[in-house]
Formats: structure tokens, C-alpha cells, sequence
């Protein structure tokens, strides 16, 4: 077999779409949308066979969630979906608060310079995609489809602002808000105009390079997410330490920046500029996401598990992703 290190076209790609990755993926996305509550209990063998897989890529997806902290390791038992208290949330919260306040200061001050990548404004039109497909969810009270939704459009921003590595702690933390959130808001009778949906208006800001507008907006989105969560858990508000940086842009001579019509153009009118290839989303570097995961509808080759999602056993096209994933 000849070396293809020896070929002179640099080193071969490498595909990092695989069953473990997707099935980890999936599991992932149900355990964020509250489908796999606190509490449950799964064997290697049991997912092995709802995806129609062997163990071995079964057990890897699992060994990576639970190295990120996403799934609990029991000796004998197999693996148990951990449970996120409200002073878990807190520390989440603000964690995910200080650095996302950190980066858009930085930003303002003009990050940037030789050696450091700048905003990557390139990625506005994909962006703005994410943002129009979040709002439709959350005006509808989809909830599994916004928790897709409105993860792809923070890894978006994350990868528009251009350090990776501070984006993929930011979705990890995301991740877990997920999935202390979703099994309260589940609990709602109706989600329609319940959740946040003001993601138009922050591309809108970071469009018109607008960065003074971007860090107040996103103030108001976290301010929205932890008064909203306080109240639907009963918790006091008082208990959330970053009330104060949160509240810090926000005054009556500086109401919500409100959320325009989308528009196709991008600054002063100006042609958008154009796309560029999309970048897999990676959570912590650890297990890309599935760039497919097949739409409702007929069980797929591989079958649909009890967890709601099928398992693809060839690696798929160039097909675009399905709504909110």
C-alpha cells in the first residue's frame, strides 16, 4: 500500500464523523431537552442495542460524555443521567456570565493585533440563519428543537469572535444550563413566547459592529435566563452573585435594543460578505457533534431507539443539516 504521507499533497483528511460520535451527539441533544431525565440509568448493552450498534462505539460515546461531565460512571451499574441542583446552576451561570462578559470587553477594546485572531465577520450570513431558526423555535415553544437551535447559534457567535477555545467551554457550560433548565420548562403547559428570542436583535448589533449594543443585549439575555429560571424553580434571585455585572448596561435611558426585521444585506447596506466553509462544532474538543441527524419521519437505516434519535451506519453526503440540529 503506498504512503500517503508520501504523496506530496500534505496529509490525508480525516473524517470525524463516526457512530461514536453521533451516538454521543444524540445523547447529548436528548439529555439537554430533558427527554432523559436526572436520575435515568443505561447499560452499554441497552444503548447498543436502541441504536443498532455494536459496544464498542456505544461504550466510547458514553466514556466521552461522561468525561465531560455529562453522564455519571457507576461501578457495575453502567451510566445515570447526573442531576444539576439550583447551586450547581449558579456556578454554571456564572462561570459562563464572567467569561462571556470577559470576551465581549475585550472585543470592544479591540482584540486583535499580529498573532491574534480578530472577529471572523465571514460568518455573519450562517449566523444570521442560526438566530431566524432559534426565534422561529422559541416563539413556537418548540423546545426540542430550541435547545438545538440556540446552541448552534452560540457556537456560531463563538466562532465569530474567534477563540476557539473559550467557545468550547462556553457550550460545554451551555450544555449543562440545558440541562437544568429544560426539565423545568417542560413542566410549562404552554412554552410559546416563554424563552428568550432576541437573537435577530444581537446579530442585528454585532452586524453593525455595534459592540457597546452586543454587550448590553447579551446582559439582557442572561438577566432574562436567570429571572426566568428563579422563578420557575422558586428560587431567590438575590442568590445569583453576577446580578450586578448583569444589570450594569441596563438603565431606563437604555431600553432592549429592539429586534429589525432580518435582512439579507449586511452594514450600511452593503452585500453581506460571503460565506465561507462551515467549521464542525466541537464541545471541548472532545466529541463533534453529527453533522446529520435525519428529520421525524420514517425509522432511518439503523432504527429509531427509545431516545428518539436514529443512527446513521455510513458516513452521509453533503447533505444540509436538519432544522435546529
Amino acid at each position: 500500500m503506498p504512503n500517503s504521507f508520501d504523496s506530496g499533497g500534505g496529509h490525508p483528511a480525516i473524517q470525524r464523523n463516526s457512530l461514536r460520535e453521533q451516538i454521543a451527539g444524540a445523547l447529548r441533544e436528548e439529555m439537554m431537552a430533558g427527554r432523559l431525565a436526572a436520575g435515568r440509568n443505561f447499560t452499554v448493552k441497552e444503548i447498543a442495542e436502541q441504536y443498532g450498534v455494536s459496544a464498542t462505539p456505544a461504550r466510547e460515546a458514553l466514556v466521552d460524555l461522561a468525561a465531560q461531565g455529562l453522564l455519571r460512571a457507576e461501578h457495575h451499574r453502567g451510566f445515570t443521567v447526573p442531576e444539576f441542583t439550583w447551586a450547581d446552576f449558579l456556578e454554571i451561570f456564572e462561570a459562563r456570565t464572567l467569561l462571556t462578559d470577559s470576551s465581549l470587553r475585550q472585543l470592544a477594546a479591540g482584540r486583535g493585533g499580529p498573532g491574534v485572531p480578530g472577529p471572523d465577520w465571514t460568518r455573519l450570513p450562517s449566523l444570521r440563519r442560526r438566530a431566524e431558526a432559534a426565534v422561529r423555535a422559541s416563539q413556537a415553544g418548540q423546545l426540542d428543537v430550541l435547545v438545538g437551535c440556540d446552541r448552534r447559534f452560540w457556537q456560531e457567535v463563538g466562532l465569530l469572535v474567534g477563540n476557539r477555545r473559550i467557545g468550547d467551554y462556553l457550550d460545554w457550560l451551555r450544555v449543562q444550563s440545558w440541562m437544568f433548565a429544560a426539565p423545568h420548562l417542560r413542566a410549562a403547559d404552554n412554552l410559546s413566547g416563554v424563552c428568550w428570542a432576541g437573537h435577530i436583535g444581537l446579530v442585528d448589533r454585532i452586524e453593525a459592529r455595534d459592540l457597546a449594543g452586543t454587550h448590553r443585549l447579551v446582559n439582557e439575555y442572561n438577566l432574562f435566563t436567570v429571572e426566568l429560571l428563579a422563578s420557575l424553580t422558586g428560587q431567590p434571585l438575590e442568590s445569583v452573585g453576577v446580578l450586578p455585572l448583569l444589570r450594569e448596561h441596563l438603565s431606563v435611558d437604555a431600553p432592549p435594543t429592539p429586534s429589525p426585521a432580518p435582512s439579507q444585506g449586511g452594514p450600511g447596506g452593503q452585500p453581506a460578505p460571503p460565506e465561507t466553509r462551515e467549521v464542525a462544532e466541537v464541545g471541548l474538543g472532545l466529541v463533534p457533534l453529527p453533522r446529520f441527524v435525519p428529520p421525524g419521519g420514517a425509522p432511518q437505516a439503523g432504527g429509531w431507539g427509545r431516545f428518539g434519535r436514529p443512527v446513521r451506519t455510513s458516513r452521509p453526503g453533503n447533505e444540509e443539516p436538519a432544522p435546529g440540529r
